[in-house]
């Protein structure tokens, strides 16, 4: 593996999360360190920036993705409608696009347009500008199994081109239908980072590129051993080791590339 050549900088001021019977990036760490999910946690979140009405009728992709993304914020001390986003998503709505390929192929005039409206694959950053009043900058991003690092990468490169503080969040769902056998995915799981260019409190991060390859699984740690069938999969190694004040991870960053993240807790 060749060394790194160039690297970003930035401070996690807030980190947020979810997964089945763990519902905040407290209830991971207490299950990175050996406790259990717990029993009585939420089947799927429920975001508060969105009206009750809302909140039920949104995609578990955008109600995981909100949810992350309000709880990085609180947890860094920022104003949500103040901060550019990056939202990275391997497949989007697997269950939405299950539901329009079939009503498509066997019936197209009964397709919901609310269901419509929820396929595109920006779906969750509009969600979450329109119910923040954020009007800065959200990005949208797919990469296959490197959707994570290559968020992460455009988050670190907007940090290093002017921005003062980027929200990254990732999430996905499982797969549905015939989809499931090309896009494989289970569970619904979510995690986000605020990432600012000063600061104190929280671990700094310093990341590089390197030739190589990457576990898209999401490697050996317990939140990747529980919720490595999703697809997003690949960030959690990172998670991991920040519930662990590791000191570096692998990436996976696309064919033949791997992102080298080394961390330091202050």
């Amino acid at each position: 593996m060749e060394s790194i050549e160039a690297t970003l900088g930035a401070r996690i001021e807030g980190i947020g999360f979810w997964a089945e019977g763990m519902p905040s990036w407290q209830a991971a760490r207490a299950f990175a360190a050996g406790g259990a999910v717990a029993e009585d946690a939420p089947r799927r979140p429920s975001p508060s920036l969105l009206a009750p009405n809302e909140r039920r009728r949104a995609p578990q992709t955008v109600a995981v993705a909100l949810d992350v993304a309000l709880a990085a914020c609180q947890a860094a001390g920022r104003r949500p409608q103040a901060l550019p986003s990056v939202f990275a998503s391997t497949h989007g709505d697997l269950a939405i696009t299950d539901y329009m390929a079939q009503t498509l192929a066997g019936d197209p005039r009964s397709i919901s347009p609310t269901r419509f409206h929820n396929s595109v694959h920006n779906a969750a950053a509009g969600y979450w500008t329109i119910g923040t009043g954020c009007t800065a900058a959200a990005t949208a991003i797919s990469a296959g199994t490197a959707s994570f690092t290559q968020g992460l990468l455009e988050a670190l490169v907007q940090l290093a081109t002017g921005a003062d503080a980027v929200l990254l969040v990732a999430y996905d769902i499982g797969a549905a239908g015939p989809l499931g056998a090309m896009a494989q995915s289970e569970g619904l799981l979510g995690g986000a980072l605020v990432l600012a260019t000063r600061g104190e409190g929280g671990p700094r991060l310093r990341a590089g590129l390197v030739d190589g390859t990457a576990d898209a699984g999401g490697g050996p740690g317990p939140l990747a051993g529980r919720c490595g069938g999703n697809a997003m999969a690949p960030m959690l190694p990172l998670f991991d080791a920040l519930a662990a004040a590791g000191d570096a991870v692998l990436l996976d960053a696309g064919p033949g590339r791997t992102l080298r993240v080394e961390l330091a807790h202050d």
